[in-house]
């Protein structure tokens, strides 16, 4: 396929993209229509079937991705009529394109156009997810610091920091620390360091909890804090139960150090890039 049509047909695509009042980006099917040739809606309609089938086998909402819109059109002498018409995501336009035609030349072009906009649409989606994981364990390691620093105000000491944590551990998963690791398989490292985000954020609330409640009811024993730690933690885990979330049941995730550098250095080459960009258009 020439490198024009490659320009146009993506031009094309892109501007007749519509934003819908909640943000979400979507097509109208009666203009990829004619963006990937069919001349008949008829035969445009057999291959959004054919496309809602995809849809509903990958396990996705059908009316999520092909909600129905009407159109109303000039039939002539002023009158109008309304059309049958269909409000496509970006994910719906690709399952067309990869149910159409492929002898159609538009068809070719859009079945890689979509595969590669909906593979960076998720590989975005991931970034987002990591980031956000990411500052889940620096707010808990947050957390925990400051749990650490009012157990030892308002009780002169603070060794059984790690021993307190650890018995909160012990209600959230119904299992030690240690038994989690080796459930794990992560050895010595930090259990929240394979921790995904809904369990940092869960730790996380509970040793607030912990917090507010040690300093409004002016507890002043490690006792005292101890048994408000673990009560919070149980507390938390059964609201999760009751959700039909088990916590221990929940696979490990990759070492959150190793995402964070990954992150890092892909943030240093984007920066890169973009100064040499800059600087060529200087």
């Amino acid at each position: 396929m020439e490198k024009a049509i490659v320009i146009s047909l993506t031009n094309n695509f892109e501007s007749f993209a519509n934003k819908s009042e909640s943000g979400v980006e979507f097509w109208l099917a009666r203009d990829l229509q004619t963006l990937l040739g069919y001349g008949k809606w008829d035969n445009f309609k057999n291959v959004i079937v054919k496309a809602k089938t995809a849809c509903e086998v990958s396990g996705q909402n059908v009316a999520d991705h092909f909600p129905d819109a009407g159109k109303m059109v000039d039939i002539g002498s002023g009158a109008t009529k309304e059309i049958e018409d269909v409000m496509l995501t970006r994910y719906a336009c690709y399952l067309i394109a990869q149910n159409g035609d492929p002898r159609k030349e538009e068809i070719a072009f859009a079945q890689t156009y979509f595969a590669v906009q909906t593979r960076k649409a998720e590989i975005i989606e991931q970034k987002i997810l990591e980031y956000e994981r990411v500052q889940a364990r620096h707010k808990l390691a947050q957390t925990e610091k400051e749990l650490s620093k009012v157990i030892f105000e308002q009780t002169g000491g603070n060794e059984n920091f790690a021993l307190i944590r650890s018995k909160g551990d012990q209600a959230l998963f119904n299992r030690t620390t240690q038994q989690m690791k080796d459930k794990w398989g992560i050895a010595q490292k930090p259990l929240a360091d394979h921790m995904p985000t809904i369990l940092l954020k869960a730790k996380d609330f509970a040793a607030e909890i912990t917090i507010y409640n040690a300093k409004d009811k002016s507890m002043n024993t490690e006792r005292q804090i101890s048994d408000e730690h673990i009560t919070n933690n149980k507390t938390v885990r059964n609201t999760l139960i009751s959700r039909g979330i088990v916590p221990e049941n929940i696979p490990p995730e990759e070492d959150i150090k190793k995402v964070e550098r990954k992150l890092n250095a892909e943030n240093k080459k984007s920066l890169k890039n973009s100064d040499c960009l800059k600087s060529e258009n200087n």
